[in-house]
């Protein structure tokens, strides 16, 4: 199962929420990938901390590389890291993703992450995309090589604009280019319950009908603790409310 984690909205806890799904994935006992197609690096930075320095394999090498012709090209599994946890495993990001992007969509080489997926299927059951907070090549690629899209949601007007544009473009990219593909639906991030205006915008998502997942994810500092410490929130505090949240969300998801 290929999950991408899109939004075009920044902000909204993309990274923190691929991986910390991907932690509970992991744990869990399943073979789990996480790829950070955004140049910010933040899922690189928060699965391997101080180790993401000095990386010599990243998604940057692996586009790059679709970019030349070579004899003898290096394998889908040669850019792939371990983190220090069991069962998961990173295709890391890089700066120079930006200075690329251009150069490949020119080329049309918007399949390559789908073939490269397929290569390694069988390698992992569970494969988690975070990116960028734009729809662009590495976005529209992901969305292309994905079976289900989750949103993240931080319950403000402006996430709730965005959400039917990204809507729009997410059934686009069904219609063109990957029949497979569906929304799976609306990850609540950030949620404070005592708050009237996020309990009034997630009913109005609820009652139009759009597929709004439980359960929702508390807002807490813990977060930014877990960050600072490269620990998603299944290692750092097991029993903490935010832990339970994600164990729960990624137990409801499909599994088929």
């Amino acid at each position: 199962m290929r999950r991408v984690v899109f939004n075009q909205k920044g902000g909204v806890g993309k990274s923190t929420i691929t991986c910390n799904l991907a932690a509970v994935s992991a744990q869990q006992g399943l073979r789990t990938l996480v790829l950070d197609l955004d140049a910010q690096g933040n899922s690189t930075r928060y699965l391997l901390g101080s180790q993401a320095d000095g990386l010599t394999v990243d998604l940057a090498g692996f586009f790059d590389q679709t970019l030349k012709f070579n004899l003898h090209p290096r394998s889908t599994a040669e850019f792939v890291v371990p983190t220090p946890f069991e069962n998961l495993h990173l295709m890391p990001s890089s700066p120079a993703l930006e200075e690329l992007q251009g150069k490949l969509e020119s080329r049309y080489k918007i399949y390559k992450l789908r073939d490269a997926l397929d290569e390694i299927a069988d390698r992992y059951d569970r494969i988690y995309i975070d990116t960028p907070p734009a729809l662009n090549f590495y976005t529209r690629s992901a969305l292309i090589a994905a079976d289900r899209c989750l949103v993240p949601f931080d319950c403000d007007d402006f996430s709730r604009r965005a959400l039917y544009a990204l809507m729009e473009n997410v059934q686009e990219i069904q219609a063109d280019h990957n029949r497979k593909l569906q929304v799976e639906g609306i990850i609540v991030n950030q949620f404070q319950a005592r708050a009237s205006l996020p309990r009034k915008v997630v009913a109005e998502l609820i009652a139009e009908g759009l597929p709004v997942l439980q359960p929702y994810l508390s807002s807490t500092v813990k977060v930014k603790e877990s960050h600072e410490q490269a620990l998603p929130m299944v290692h750092l505090d097991p029993k903490h409310r935010l832990t339970l949240e994600y164990i729960a969300l990624h137990d409801a998801l499909r599994t088929d």
